[in-house]
């Protein structure tokens, strides 16, 4: 905080008696980094209080407002909360892309429908989200695996012909005899890329929750005589922006996942060869007894994930540590076993074709499947309770996204492998036998196989999705002629603004090309399992004895989807790097990864750091201190998802503070968006809950936003928050307020419409009459209520056990 601010705030205190108190407009950007000098409008700018992560910055002429209320009697102050710092950086953050897949696991834990009263229901979809996650995360760990150990160490450094080209790999070659070219030495040592991969991942885990998440939120008092305490949102409970006990949890049982996940690797190839005839009786006896050891583990590591859920009704700042300090340092003293009771000398021991353990990746495969189906299945016993026609895929959204979690999981895995195989194989093709390598598990091979059909079905489905578009844009020309009574017609303007139309509604068919395409997922899934299973070969292999055709279209199938598995995850690292250094690539693709960063790490701990945990509590502390230090009035403004961390933060305010703050939004996705795929925290109830605390509520919106839009599509409770859909372009042709023709503003540029300049001006008016208005309601309390120590967590929420143990 600058100099002098605290003082310059006591002044405010002593003057505000003589005038009306001081007014604060508290600008929250969207996506794309959109820095404080572009949102105040000024090149000189300073911060008043934050760090270069997060922080609020004023002009340079403002900092010390509060010494000078008088001259701030006909308009706000206005500051910028800076955030995009929190999601955006140098671009090695776009190896967070890796993380892809514990992303969007963890956004389906946040998709639940929105049901009460059935609390086994709501525990049984949290405990079913979070054994998927865990899940990728033994997938990831055994891509891993099938890299370092069977392509490189068993296969590639086992054959003389594909260790002969490679220098880097001759220390390992059997052909060679050296110390480390036996099989289980050249598996220990190459034990050290998973193990090194799984320790990545926790240190990447522990350091951005102590970067991003850590910050405390604002701890207030709870009034158990509040009328409306038994109704409240999940997103107001005091705990919601702080889950430091689940996330440690979760992180060491995956933790401990991945390194028993390496170990059992290990023991798999280890004791197959010591139960064969002639095999050592004590290095099976230590075998057995490791398996058992592996099986106790990995039940415990599941029960850990599976017996506690989100605890929100207060910041938990216990640790099991127990769990958390012995768990993942168990699993790396059993992968240690493993790495000595492999690396023991066994006379005879050769590596041929696949290391065993290959039937791994059918498994998950079939585990992930089976616990999709549970997860649609418990959901819509949850939603035949009370249906709800605006939830995406009428509640089956987080089914759809567990699903999608795990195709990427499965793709970018079988990337990896099909590329690195090709890499080692020369000329030849991995599965086919024709190279030095047999290749990836039969299994990986299939789920390539059918990358084409599915792209194939993706293509005619976005078809079918463009032509609905060019149908709608010519619905709308005849609305869009007759908007402009009077005005000559130009025939190209009035097209651009039809198709702006119609594009932007293609955002409300996002549900059903989700839903479509995670059944399309499945199915094909399902038919690699079965493919695998039956066969036993790759699909060239396994349809050689079928007609021609179907033979040509297996080989070309199996050929182009090796290619293209490996193609799609180099595209997805270039598109993250592009994203990071590209402003406007960022802000195609910013919503997305926005949505997805914004919840907190509920179910996979590895997923990308939840900045919401920082934004939040920052946007809460401030309206909170600023409003009790002035006395002053105080309207957060926030535009696409600065709208929906405004609202989170204004959720986070006690009844006094919120009494005195009004929230304006524009462009909002709160509906549009995260009422539709979040319905149990932005559904039609919580925004209505929101609605009657803040009465002081506006919210713009237009025809041509893509993200944006009401949100109180069916409410007609008290004072309307919507006003749209705005008129874009604000001029169809010249005029002498528009000169130049007006820009189709879509999702930006709210400010430029009057409406905009209106509807603040309008909530900062009414906002010194809304305490007396709400006097009635009670509530008591110090004028310092905001900042004391809570005495006791807020009543649970519908979903919620009164031990204040998550439904989840």
């Amino acid at each position: 905080m600058q100099p002098g601010t605290a003082e310059a705030m006591s002044k405010a205190v002593a003057q505000s008696a003589a005038g009306p108190p001081l007014a604060l407009e508290l600008l929250v950007h969207g996506v794309g980094g959109t820095t404080p000098q572009e949102m105040l409008d000024d090149p000189s700018v300073v911060r008043v209080t934050g760090d270069g992560t997060a922080g609020i910055h004023r002009r340079r002429e403002d900092a010390d407002a509060e010494a000078r209320p008088e001259e701030y009697q006909d308009r706000p102050v206005p500051e910028a909360y800076s955030w995009s710092n929190l999601t955006s950086g140098n671009s090695a953050r776009a190896l967070w892309l890796v993380l892809l897949p514990f992303m969007v696991a963890n956004l389906a834990h946040w998709m639940r429908p929105a049901a009460t009263g059935r609390s086994t229901a709501l525990r049984t979809y949290g405990v079913l989200v979070r054994l998927v996650s865990l899940s990728l995360t033994v997938l990831l760990v055994a891509a891993a695996c099938e890299v370092a150990l069977d392509l490189v160490a068993w296969q590639c450094a086992g054959s003389a012909g594909c260790a002969r080209d490679k220098s880097w790999l001759g220390f390992l070659s059997a052909e060679r005899g050296g110390w480390w070219s036996v099989p289980g030495r050249r598996l220990a040592l190459a034990a050290v890329v998973p193990a090194a991969l799984t320790g990545l991942l926790w240190w990447l885990s522990h350091r951005t929750w102590s970067a991003y998440e850590s910050q405390p939120p604002v701890r207030r008092p709870v009034h158990e005589d509040d009328p409306e305490a038994g109704a409240r949102p999940a997103l107001c409970l005091p705990g919601f922006w702080y889950g430091r006990r689940l996330v440690a949890r979760l992180r060491a049982a995956h933790t401990a996942a991945g390194f028993l996940t390496v170990a059992a690797a290990l023991s798999a190839a280890a004791t197959r060869f010591d139960r064969k005839p002639g095999g050592s009786a004590s290095l099976d006896a230590v075998g057995w007894a490791l398996e058992v050891t592996l099986v106790v583990a990995g039940a415990f590591v599941v029960w850990v994930v599976c017996s506690r859920g989100r605890s929100e009704t207060e910041p938990d700042d216990r640790l099991d540590r127990a769990i958390v300090r012995f768990l993942p340092g168990a699993a790396l003293g059993v992968l240690g076993v493993a790495v000595l009771h492999a690396a023991w000398a066994r006379p005879g021991w050769s590596s041929n074709g696949l290391l065993p353990g290959d039937e791994t990746f059918g498994v998950l495969a079939l585990v992930q499947g089976a616990l999709v189906l549970a997860i649609a299945a418990t959901a819509r016993r949850l939603v035949s309770d009370a249906p709800d026609d605006r939830s995406a895929l009428h509640g089956l959204g987080g089914a759809a996204v567990a699903m999608l979690a795990c195709a990427l999981g499965s793709l970018m895995s079988g990337g990896v492998a099909q590329r690195v195989a090709d890499w080692l194989d020369d000329n030849g093709t991995p599965g086919m036998g024709d190279g030095p390598i047999t290749g990836p598990p039969v299994m990986l091979s299939w789920q390539a196989a059918v990358i084409p059909v599915l792209l194939l079905a993706l293509l005619v489905l976005a078809g079918f999705f463009v032509r609905r578009t060019w149908r709608s844009a010519r619905r709308e020309l005849p609305a869009v002629r007759a908007s402009h009574p009077g005005e000559p017609e130009d025939t190209s303007r009035t097209r651009r603004i039809a198709g702006t139309l119609a594009a932007a509604e293609l955002t409300d068919c996002a549900p059903w090309f989700v839903g479509t395409t995670a059944v399309i997922t499945l199915v094909l899934g399902g038919v690699s399992v079965i493919g695998a299973w039956t066969s036993g070969a790759v699909p060239g292999e396994a349809a050689e004895g079928a007609p021609g055709l179907i033979a040509a279209a297996a080989q070309t199938a199996q050929a182009l989807g090796s290619w293209l598995v490996g193609l799609v995850f180099i595209l997805l690292i270039a598109l993250g790097r592009r994203a990071y250094r590209d402003p406007g690539a960022r802000r195609t693709i910013g919503i997305l990864w926005d949505v997805g960063t914004f919840w907190p790490r509920a179910a996979h701990p590895f997923a990308p750091p939840c900045y919401a945990e920082r934004a939040v509590p920052d946007l809460s502390w401030r309206m909170a201190t600023w409003t009790e230090s002035t006395g002053g009035r105080l309207v957060i403004s926030g535009h696409s998802q600065g709208s929906v961390l405004a609202a989170a933060a204004v959720w986070q305010l006690d009844r006094r503070t919120r009494r005195r703050v009004a929230l304006l939004t524009y462009g909002s996705p709160l509906e549009r968006l995260y009422g539709r795929w979040f319905p149990a925290y932005f559904g039609p109830g919580p925004l209505r809950a929101l609605h009657r605390e803040v009465h002081c509520w506006r919210n713009l919106w237009r025809r041509t936003d893509p993200i944006g839009g009401a949100v109180l599509v069916r409410s007609g409770e008290g004072p309307q928050v919507d006003r749209g859909p705005l008129r874009d372009p604000l001029a169809y042709g010249r005029t002498a307020q528009h000169p130049l023709p007006a820009p189709i503003l879509g999702h930006s540029e709210y400010q430029a419409d009057p409406a905009f300049g209106e509807e603040r001006a309008g909530l900062l008016a009414r906002l010194p009459d809304v305490p007396q208005q709400r006097g009635a309601e009670g509530g008591s309390g110090t004028a310092a209520e905001a900042t004391l120590p809570a005495a006791q967590g807020d009543p649970p929420a519908p979903d919620q056990d009164v031990s204040g143990r998550s439904s989840g």
